[in-house]
């Protein structure tokens, strides 16, 4: 994939965002939404020139029900700065398509870069782009991605995954997050950063950042152990021993474990371990205190404990993980 684009500089960056019939509405409207208000308030001229495309009927239903009208499919050889390819229900017939995967492959070699929201990632790797690349997609589908594409390096936790010139995200809104990136590529933080405020956005969610928080995940268990999670949160550095959480919830240790696991699907100490890998994720990506701080700030207690937690939850070590998302 050609890495300059090749229409003037000068000119508007011809962005293209492909649907298909039960396409996700959000998967569309987000990255679009981002790219016409970095138009309007974010940079002088006109940085984008964004349109969405289609195969066959232009007239195609999106999968909450909403009408969209495109534009047929360009010219291979028409000027291209960004394919993005929009994700939904509707994506598995789409990779089906031999002609569509065909002109995804053609067209994405004429971009400068190519990126997929959510399940957009399926087609993308059934044109073979995801080959030997990291790739992320909705959470509930990376498993699926990884077994239909065995060559993409699927991670199933970041917000979007940037490996070279293909750049994938999580699930819907997450492609908010990959088109700010894209616009603080072109443009700047500065530009962003009003693109951003004015939709009501965070800047942009790092794409290291977890498709879901540990303390989301744990909220099956809120009604009964909201207390001992903000225990948890207020002693991190602490030695959280099950006898110590036990305490904290006023149960027997037995009688915690039987239902924190029923209540959380976690035993309490593995629940304190992510909490901790996730404390740990954010000092490392937004801060630049040493491993061996955050370490002990975190309740590891050592470097090494803290690596082989974050090589089983993150499948990367602590200087691994910085060096990739640290700011």
């Amino acid at each position: 994939m050609p890495k300059i684009p090749r229409f003037p500089p000068e000119g508007p960056r011809p962005v293209e965002v492909l649907a298909f019939p039960a396409v996700q509405l959000l998967d569309v409207a987000g990255p679009l939404q981002v790219f016409a208000t970095a138009n309007e308030r974010g940079a002088v001229g006109t940085p984008y020139a964004p349109r969405v495309i289609a195969a066959g009927d232009l007239g195609l239903t999106a999968s909450a029900g909403l009408r969209l009208v495109a534009d047929p499919l360009p010219d291979l050889d028409a000027p291209l700065d960004t394919l993005v390819i929009a994700g939904g229900p509707g994506v598995l017939a789409a990779c089906d398509d031999p002609a569509l995967v065909a002109w995804v492959r053609a067209r994405a070699a004429r971009a400068r870069r190519v990126a997929s929201v959510c399940t957009g990632a399926f087609l993308l790797g059934a044109t073979g782009l995801l080959d030997g690349r990291r790739a992320v997609t909705h959470w509930t589908q990376c498993a699926a991605l990884a077994r239909r594409y065995p060559l993409a390096r699927v991670e199933p936790d970041p917000i979007f995954v940037r490996d070279g010139p293909v750049w994938s995200s999580a699930g819907v809104t997450a492609g908010i997050d990959l088109t700010l990136a894209l616009v603080e590529e072109d443009l700047g933080r500065p530009v962003a950063l009003a693109v951003a405020r004015h939709l009501v956005v965070f800047l942009k969610r790092p794409g290291g950042q977890a498709q879901f928080s540990a303390a989301l995940a744990l909220q099956a268990g809120e009604e009964r152990f909201g207390a001992l999670h903000a225990f948890i949160a207020q002693n991190l550095s602490a030695a959280l021993s099950l006898p110590a959480l036990a305490a904290a919830a006023g149960m027997s240790e037995r009688s915690l474990s039987r239902n924190y696991r029923a209540a959380t699907g976690l035993t309490p100490t593995r629940a304190v371990e992510r909490l901790r890998v996730e404390a740990a994720r954010r000092l490392l990506a937004e801060t630049a205190q040493p491993v061996k701080r955050i370490a002990r700030t975190c309740g590891f207690g050592s470097e090494e404990t803290m690596r082989r937690s974050f090589l089983r939850h993150v499948a990367a070590t602590p200087q691994a993980y910085r060096a990739r998302f640290g700011g």
